[in-house]
């Protein structure tokens, strides 16, 4: 046990003494430190002693869309560690196109007898969708949260990011640096979080790069969202003579990227990029995007104590709590060309290198 001890003194970086009061469950020991101690017990693969062990206060679903665009992992992860904080345990369902659906899933955490749910970008951002599932959930009664889309008329709390404030924020800063001439890229119209940035552009544009408005329609391309769906898009506003681009998503802003250089143009010197999200690694790709950060650890950790309340009996509001996005500027934006010296018009598309003499 003395060596126990040691050991376990030594990987928390603490005193015997601590690790003692700590295993003993004594007072007198600052919660930070209480958890290095524990940390090590698991780090070197020691049992916790069953005082120690926290009963599961429940189960909790966590539906959330396909994993393919990181924005997802990061929201899943954090909710995943805040359920675990407040002694739930997370049950993550992930949808894949074509394989189980949010009702599916819905039914199979019904029948573990989960404590609640909550939805990341499910259904209840369709307009398109029938909110009746939801009200059901509700009157079983079964708390529920939903992040990222505002349903009116369910009875449940709603963890949003302020989507038309990021446009505008966008575009913004697009004009900032000199574009005037800037498109839009997101999602099909049918969800609300799209609608809300449609909004958001059409009326930064309007005022802030005097736009008029029988040109907004042809600045906004609807698209599927992904690196594909993000390339098509650039691809039609590109030969509208954009010179800066505001996406719905990071993936989409890498393939407008994607499009840029297809047609020999420089990102940043020829088209400027602003995807959204901030989802990880977004700092390192080629060039570094600038992006729209959305603020995914306090909307996650909100979320998640909305939901603990309604489980507790202590009823959370049943309104939106919008969550200010923040642009984090890199190296996917620069001043637009028209407003370089030498420089003028919209983006063109440079010529291609002669063709080299193969000698035969």
């Amino acid at each position: 046990m003395r060596a126990r001890l040691s050991d376990i003194a030594q990987q928390a970086e603490v005193s015997e003494a601590t690790v003692s009061r700590v295993l003993n469950d004594r007072p007198g020991v600052a919660p930070e430190t209480r958890q290095a101690v524990l940390t090590a017990l698991d780090v070197l693969g020691y049992e916790r002693p069953a005082r120690l062990r926290k009963r599961s206060a429940g189960l909790v679903g966590l539906v959330v869309p396909e994993l393919d665009n990181p924005i997802f992992p990061a929201f899943a992860q954090v909710i995943e560690s805040t359920l675990a904080q407040s002694g739930f345990t997370p049950v993550l369902c992930t949808q894949t196109p074509g394989g189980v659906t949010e009702d599916e899933y819905v039914e199979m955490l019904l029948d573990r007898q989960v404590s609640g749910i909550v939805f990341v970008s499910g259904l209840h951002a369709d307009t398109a969708a029938n909110h009746d599932r939801y009200r059901a959930l509700i009157a079983r009664p079964l708390p529920i949260v939903m992040i990222n889309g505002y349903a009116p008329g369910i009875a449940a709390p709603f963890v949003s990011c302020d989507d038309g404030e990021a446009t505008e924020l966008a575009v913004a800063h697009l004009v900032a640096l000199g574009h005037r001439r800037i498109g839009l890229i997101t999602g099909p119209d049918r969800f609300v979080p799209v609608q809300r940035r449609v909004a958001g552009f059409r009326a930064a544009v309007s005022r802030l790069a005097g736009v008029a408005e029988a040109e907004l329609g042809e600045l906004a391309e609807l698209s599927l969202f992904g690196v594909e769906g993000g390339e098509a898009a650039a691809a039609r506003l590109l030969e509208r003579g954009v010179t800066g681009i505001v996406c719905g998503s990071d993936l989409m802003a890498l393939g407008a990227i994607r499009a840029a250089r297809q047609r020999g143009l420089s990102v940043p010197a020829d088209l400027s990029v602003v995807g959204y999200d901030d989802s990880p690694l977004m700092a390192f790709t080629d060039p570094p995007l600038t992006t729209m950060r959305q603020p995914v650890a306090a909307m996650a950790v909100a979320a998640v104590r909305a939901l603990v309340d309604e489980i507790n009996g202590h009823a959370a509001p049943h309104s939106e709590y919008l969550f200010r996005p923040e642009l984090v500027v890199r190296g996917s934006t620069a001043v637009a060309p028209a407003a370089r010296p030498g420089k003028g018009g919209a983006a063109r598309q440079r010529p291609a290198p002669p063709a080299l003499a193969v000698p035969a």
